[in-house]
């Protein structure tokens, strides 16, 4: 029988971003879907992103402010975020 992961749906938008659990959170940065990239976390498309009701909330190269926000954490892409896209 094949694994079969349901999208996750606990997306709470927010001025600026999103919001997601902190457990969720840790996830992501455990399996290395996410990584430190300076004072931000950028997403590391060599690594599997366990699948979002809500698409597109991590594009490849854009960088994320991360801040905890009682049991969650508020993620907001940051200006100038993608690198090599100075425009973006």
């Amino acid at each position: 029988m094949a694994d079969h992961q349901e999208p996750f749906a606990d997306v709470v938008p927010v001025e600026g971003g999103f919001s997601i659990p902190e457990l969720k959170w840790r996830e992501l940065v455990f399996v290395g879907a996410l990584r430190p990239d300076g004072d931000a976390f950028v997403r590391d498309p060599a690594r599997p992103l366990p699948p979002f009701r809500r698409a597109g909330l991590f594009p490849e190269g854009v960088r994320f402010r991360a801040e905890r926000a009682g049991e969650r954490v508020v993620l907001q892409p940051m200006a100038g975020g993608v690198r090599g896209r100075p425009d973006l």
